[in-house]
């Protein structure tokens, strides 16, 4: 490894090497912002995260909850998720029944070592789903075997199916309702799920508890 390198030189030993450079950064700042306008001009999308907030607001309405699964930055974003619906997103207000089924070691490893890892979240959703609930599964390639499992017991169970994905794989067509993001690459999927997951919560809190929400300060 060569540590006397400028890394925001180009190396002529490793001409695919990308400089650290303003233009590099600000080219994955754009090719970030692309993503976002795409799923800005897709009205079918916009549309189907509109409904998919509707169905949160009946569930939690009913005395339902939402049921949240994903692998690596997926399992993060379940947290997230299932975080900001349980304490609070803007503003104070009660908490939404939310669970994550990617925190729990020693069911993940228990549920793993006897069954297999694709069947992690189906047996959670099996022992812990009610008939209205919701189950989120996150998978940026639509293929995860463990949420593609999921969404078959889920409708066993009596749950509602709902895939936050990307432009390709399965689950958009096992899920009922599927949150598709334009986009192949994996991290610009992400991004774009993070931006879908804090609009579903801002919806719902205002839709739930507006009551709840403090008037802003006026302008002086």
């Amino acid at each position: 490894m060569n540590l006397t390198l400028d890394p925001s030189l180009p190396d002529p030993a490793h001409p695919k090497r990308i400089p650290v450079s303003r233009d590099a950064i600000a080219a994955y700042v754009a090719d970030s912002i692309a993503v976002k306008q795409a799923l800005l001009a897709d009205a079918a999308l916009l549309d189907a995260i509109g409904a998919v907030v509707r169905i949160c607001i009946d569930a939690f309405r009913r005395g339902n909850k939402i049921l949240v699964g994903g692998n690596g930055g997926s399992a993060a974003d379940a947290q997230h998720l299932a975080a900001e619906l349980v304490a609070r997103f803007e503003y104070d207000r009660p908490g939404l029944p939310a669970i994550s089924l990617s925190t729990d070691t020693s069911a993940l490893t228990a549920i793993g070592n006897d069954y297999g890892y694709e069947f992690l979240f189906a047996r959670q959703l099996e022992a812990l789903a009610l008939p209205g609930d919701l189950f989120i599964g996150i998978t940026t390639s639509g293929n995860s075997k463990n949420v593609l499992r999921a969404f078959e017991s889920a409708a066993k169970c009596g749950v509602t199916r709902i895939a936050l994905c990307g432009a390709g794989g399965k689950a958009r067509d096992i899920a009922e309702h599927a949150l598709c993001v334009p986009s192949m690459h994996t991290p610009r999927i992400q991004e774009c799920h993070i931006l879908i997951i804090h609009i579903l919560c801002a919806l719902l809190e205002e839709n739930l508890f507006p009551e709840h929400k403090a008037p802003k300060p006026a302008v002086l």
